[in-house]
C-alpha cells in the first residue's frame, strides 16, 4: 500500500526511538518496470560501512543500482584514495568490476556523511548496502528499514539470538527485501546441489559433516591511542562496551572478527567468517533454513577448539569436525542411503560420481549472480536468495556451537521459540543476548 506522503527520515527515526508508530514509507524501485531500468528507474542506494569487502560487492553491481551517498564512521573510508575510491572506478582491488563504475568526478560529487542516521534522513534512497562490523550490523540494519531501504548486508548478519530475531521480524514488518552476503545460494552449482539432497537424491540423509570452525576470544585490551579526528569511536565502538582506543581492531575483519565483543570468530576458518557460509548451506540442503539443532555438544568438553556435533529433531545428525582449512572449507559434505555429495563454494562432488554429473561448472565468483538476485527481488518482492531468517538460523548455528563449547557441556535448544529449556546458565550466555550501550539499543518494531 502507497502512502500519501513521504515521511522524512528524520521524523521516521525519531518516531522509532520514541516508540511511536513508523509512517509507512515504499521505494520508489518498487514502482519500476521488470527489465533493464530507464536512467530515471535506476535505484538509488547509499553504502554504510565503506569496508573492504562490501566495496568488492560494490564493484560488481549492475546497472540498476546507482550509487547516491555513502557513510562510514572512519571517513578515510570514503576518499578517493582509498580502496573504495579505486574500486568503484575499476582500478585494482581483488575482484574485476562490472561496467557499472563511478567516474572520479561523480565519485567526488557523492554525499558523505560519518552519521549513518543523517544519511538516512537527509537522502531519498530506495537502498543500501550495509559492510559495517558485525557487531553494529543489526542496528543498522533495522534504522534503515524503518526509513523504508532494501538492503544487501554482509554476513555474519547478527551478533547474538536476539539481533537475529529482531532482524527477521523488522524484513517482515516492513516488508523488506534484505539480501545477505552469502552469495553460495546465488552459485548455480551449489544450488543445483541443494536442489539434488532436498530431492531426495541421497535418500534419507544420515549426516551433514563441516569443518571444526574456530570460535572467537576475549578481547586482551591494549593501553589505548589516540583518537584519529577522522574516526567516530563512539560509532565504531556501537552497541559494545567503552574500551580505549585501538587501530588494532580496524580496518578489516581479521582485525575485530577473532574477538568475542565485535563478532564470534569472524575470518576465514571462523565459526560466523567461512563457517555461516557452511551452516546456511547445510540448514537449506535439509530443508532447515527456518529451525535448527534440538541438543548440540562439545566432543571435547573443555576445549575450546572442540569438534561439535548436533542433532535435528529428525534424527539428522552435523557434525563439524573437519580439521580447519581442509574439506569443503565453504560447505559441507552430506551422507545419505545412497551416497555422498559435497558442496563446497563454485565446486560439487559426488560418491558414486554420476549422482551430480550433470550439474554444470560455475565460475569461481557469485558476487554478480547475488546482486542480480538482490535486484530483481526488489522489482518482483520476492524472496532473495539469501534471506534474513535463513542468516539468523545458520548464524544462531554457530552461537550453539560456541555456547556448547563455552560451558563444555550438552545443552538442550528449543528452535521455535528458540529459548533452553530449563537452563539459565545456557539461557543467560552472551551468544543469547547481551546488554548494549546506551544509545545503541535495539528500537522497537511499531
Amino acid at each position: 500500500m502507497l502512502c500519501s506522503k513521504d515521511p522524512s527520515r528524520r521524523d521516521i527515526l525519531k518516531a522509532a526511538a520514541a516508540g511511536l508508530a513508523v509512517p509507512c514509507f515504499v521505494p520508489r524501485s518498487v514502482l519500476a518496470a521488470p527489465g533493464v531500468p530507464g536512467a530515471n528507474d535506476r535505484i538509488r542506494t547509499g553504502v554504510i560501512g565503506c569496508g573492504n569487502r562490501i566495496q568488492g560487492v560494490m564493484r560488481q553491481s549492475p546497472k540498476d543500482i546507482q550509487l547516491a551517498a555513502i557513510s562510514d564512521c572512519d571517513t578515510r573510508q570514503m576518499g578517493m584514495n582509498s580502496y573504495f575510491g579505486k574500486g568503484m572506478t575499476g582500478r585494482g582491488g581483488w575482484r574485476k568490476p562490472t561496467d557499472n563504475v563511478v567516474s572520479i568526478g561523480t565519485f567526488n560529487k557523492l554525499p558523505r556523511y560519518q552519521d549513518y542516521r543523517e544519511m538516512l534522513d537527509q537522502q531519498k534512497l530506495d537502498a543500501a548496502y550495509i559492510g559495517t562490523t558485525t557487531h553494529a550490523r543489526a542496528l543498522c540494519c533495522i534504522h534503515a528499514m524503518q526509513a523504508g531501504l532494501d538492503l544487501y548486508a554482509e554476513k555474519p548478519l547478527i551478533l547474538t539470538v536476539e539481533e537475529g530475531r529482531a532482524v527477521a521480524n523488522a524484513v517482515k514488518k516492513y516488508k523488506t527485501i534484505l539480501q545477505v552476503g552469502t552469495q553460495g545460494t546465488s552459485i548455480e552449482s551449489n544450488q543445483a546441489a541443494v536442489t539434488l539432497i532436498r530431492g531426495g537424491a541421497l535418500g534419507k540423509i544420515q549426516k551433514a559433516v563441516t569443518p571444526n570452525y574456530i570460535s572467537g576470544s576475549d578481547w586482551p585490551g591494549t593501553p589505548g591511542s589516540p583518537i584519529p579526528k577522522e574516526v567516530n569511536w563512539d560509532m565504531w565502538l556501537n552497541q559494545a562496551p567503552m574500551i580505549p582506543h585501538s587501530t588494532n581492531l580496524y580496518h578489516g575483519n581479521a582485525k575485530w572478527g577473532p574477538w568475542n565483543a565485535f563478532d564470534c570468530g569472524g575470518g576465514s576458518n571462523g565459526m560466523t567468517g567461512w563457517g555461516t557460509h557452511a551452516f546456511e548451506q547445510v540448514q537449506r540442503s535439509l530443508g532447515k533454513e527456518d529451525t535448527g539443532p534440538v541438543e548440540i555438544w562439545p566432543v571435547k568438553p573443555g576445549d575450546m577448539h572442540s569438534p561439535v556435533t548436533a542433532r535435528y529433531a529428525d534424527g539428522t545428525i552435523l557434525e563439524m569436525k573437519i580439521e580447519p582449512g581442509k574439506g569443503p572449507a565453504w560447505g559441507s559434505i552430506f551422507i545419505g542411503e545412497k551416497g555422498k555429495i559435497e558442496i563446497n563454494r563454485f565446486k560439487v562432488a559426488s560418491n558414486p560420481p554420476e549422482l551430480t554429473a550433470d550439474i554444470p561448472a560455475s565460475e569461481p565468483n557469485g558476487v554478480p549472480e547475488h546482486n542480480r538476485n538482490w535486484v530483481e527481488c526488489m522489482r518482483s518482492r520476492k524472496q532473495p536468495n539469501a534471506h534474513a531468517e535463513g542468516a539468523h538460523r545458520a548464524t544462531t548455528l554457530a552461537f550453539l556451537a560456541t555456547i556448547a563449547r563455552e560451558l563444555g557441556r550438552r545443552v538442550r535448544w528449543d528452535p521455535e521459540k528458540e529459548i533452553f529449556p530449563g537452563d539459565e546458565e545456557a539461557t543467560q550466555n552472551r551468544w543469547v543476548s547481551r546488554p548494549r550501550r546506551e544509545g545503541y539499543e535495539l528500537p522497537q518494531l511499531l
